[in-house]
C-alpha cells in the first residue's frame, strides 16, 4: 500500500461537503479500519508506550481515551466487529475492524471532534491505523 492510497484523516474538502449536506437529527459514522502490524507513534512521541504494541492495541487505547468524550457529546458506539474480506467488493481489499458510531447531530459530532481533551489522545488512532474509510450515513424510515 503506497502513501498515496492511505486515508487516515478527513480532508478540508470532505469536511465542507459533509457540512453542506445539512443533516438534521442523528448521524451515523461507518468506520472501516486496517491496522498497522506495529503501531507507529512517530507523529505523537509523547504517547509512545514503553514497549512496541500492535495497531489493534493502539486503537483500543484510542477507544478507552475517546469513549467518555463521545458519550459526553451525545454519541455512542452502536457496533464494533472484526472485519475481513468482502463478499462483494474488491478482492484485494480487506478491513480488520468495523465500527458504527451514532452521534446525536452533526453539530455534536463537530464539537466532539474539536474537543481539546479528546484531541490529546488522537495520536493513538494515528499510530494504529494503516488505512481507513469513514462514511457518514443518515437513517431512512423503515419500508413497510
Amino acid at each position: 500500500m503506497t502513501e498515496a492510497t492511505r486515508y487516515i484523516e478527513p480532508t478540508q474538502n470532505s469536511g465542507m461537503k459533509l457540512m453542506r449536506r445539512n443533516i438534521k437529527g442523528s448521524i451515523f459514522m461507518l468506520n472501516l479500519l486496517h491496522f498497522r502490524e506495529i503501531a507507529d507513534y512517530s507523529s505523537h512521541p509523547d504517547l509512545t508506550p514503553e514497549q512496541p504494541i500492535s495497531g489493534e492495541e493502539a486503537f483500543q487505547r484510542y477507544i478507552q481515551h475517546t469513549l467518555p468524550f463521545l458519550e459526553e457529546s451525545g454519541g455512542e458506539i452502536v457496533f464494533m466487529g472484526k472485519g475481513g474480506e468482502f463478499l462483494i467488493g474488491p478482492e484485494a481489499e480487506q478491513w480488520d475492524f468495523v465500527m458504527l458510531i451514532r452521534q446525536s447531530s452533526i453539530e455534536s459530532f463537530v464539537a466532539f471532534s474539536d474537543h481539546a481533551s479528546y484531541l490529546e489522545g488522537i495520536g493513538h488512532r494515528t499510530a494504529a491505523i494503516e488505512d481507513s474509510r469513514l462514511l457518514p450515513i443518515t437513517e431512512l424510515p423503515r419500508y413497510e
